[in-house]
């Protein structure tokens, strides 16, 4: 359930607000002030804030600006009875999710709570992923190969450029698209991962562009889709091979024009996103069969980063295997097996139809069936099941 906080020295404005937000099955604590509710959020953990910006002891912007300096990155919606144009810009400079003049529109009041929710969930998310990122997916090896692809990553993350990753499956091209997002001037905004295979084509221009409310039979409400959410960060296209040709066109025109319209709206929508996407099929060969549009091709691959197979960097082998052993060690809470070199030989001679992903997943089941040891025998009872 989702947590708000109201700071307002009104105490009917704070009843009126709680009694709609709790209808609407939200938690809500209140403050009676600026000091009070600055006390709440440094106890506490909140969702979204519903601040008032004119309190005694201190106003709206200094509780938001106080928040900010704490460390709370908690969307405040500013409220207030003597808004202007000038008071609206300066809330949302000092970082306000969005303002809102007294009395508030009930309908306008519940989609702005909604979409700061959408917000904070994705601040949320990012964390974990960056956490992720940083922590547990290095990209291990030192194979020429792999160094081309380390020193393409640094030179392109710092700019706008848009990135194709080129390469099959289980090569680790999700773990390229994360590390250009981490290493890039928007690392502080959220990284919005489609799986364009994932989703029916039906369903696609939905999850990319959101739909208003009604504008087909299962919306009944609005959504953002995944170019608002990925708004100020990256938005990693998965599998755009597989992407539909309708879905293709609006994309291309989002990059053209840094706009979308929702699915049933005619709202066109700026958005700031800098789009990383991969696949693992031949587009130039799709494009011949008029399966993915050249145009787009062109507007994705400003920059082509090809990963390479497994087989194609067998000396970085023993590397990845001493880190999978690590973080399955640390993943299970036990002590970290050896293996032994003539093991490492066995799996260096494995074809890896699977690559990286492959070998993640044989280390995993020789850590759960072997002894302290992994032997060449081990491999060899256990990498063909």
């Amino acid at each position: 359930m989702a947590k708000i906080l109201i700071i307002d020295d009104e105490k009917s404005i704070r009843s009126t607000l709680r009694e709609i937000l709790e209808y609407e099955k939200y938690e809500v604590e209140e403050a009676e002030d600026g000091e009070l509710g600055l006390e709440l959020l440094g106890k506490n953990e909140f969702d979204v804030v519903l601040c008032d910006i004119k309190m005694p002891k201190l106003d709206g912007i200094q509780v938001l600006e106080k928040s900010n300096s704490i460390g709370k990155d908690t969307p405040f919606i500013m409220i207030s009875a003597h808004g202007t144009i000038e008071t609206a810009v300066e809330a949302t400079k000092k970082g306000a999710f969005d303002f809102i003049q007294k009395p508030p529109d009930l309908n306008r009041l519940l989609l702005t709570v909604r979409n700061a929710l959408d917000q904070s969930t994705l601040v949320t998310e990012t964390k974990v992923l960056k956490k992720k990122v940083s922590k547990t997916y290095d990209i291990v090896g030192e194979s020429k190969a792999i160094h081309q692809v380390i020193e393409t990553i640094d030179k392109v993350a710092p700019t706008e450029a848009r990135v194709l990753i080129q390469g099959a499956n289980g090569t680790g091209k999700e773990l390229v698209a994360k590390w250009i997002h981490e290493k890039s001037n928007r690392a502080g905004g959220p990284l919005v991962e489609v799986n364009c295979a994932a989703i029916p084509a039906e369903l696609i221009e939905s999850e990319l562009f959101g739909h208003e409310k009604g504008a087909f039979t299962s919306a009944v409400k609005q959504r953002r889709g995944k170019f608002e959410q990925a708004n100020g960060g990256t938005l990693f296209l998965d599998e755009i091979g597989d992407m539909s040709l309708s879905a293709q066109a609006k994309v291309l025109r989002a990059l053209q024009e840094s706009k979308i319209s929702r699915v049933g709206g005619d709202k066109e929508i700026k958005v700031n996103v800098r789009v990383v996407a991969a696949t693992n099929k031949d587009l130039k060969k799709e494009i011949e069969e008029k399966k993915f549009r050249e145009d787009l091709y062109h507007r994705l691959s400003v920059i082509l980063i090809q990963v390479p197979l497994l087989t194609d960097r067998k000396d970085d082998i023993p590397l990845l295997v001493d880190k999978f052993l690590e973080d399955i060690a640390a993943e299970y809470g036990s002590a970290k097996k050896t293996i032994s070199d003539s093991a490492i030989k066995e799996l260096q001679k494995q074809p890896w139809t699977g690559n990286i992903r492959e070998l993640r997943n044989v280390i995993e089941r020789l850590v759960i069936m072997c002894g302290a040891e992994i032997d060449a025998k081990d491999v060899q009872k256990y990498t063909l099941e």
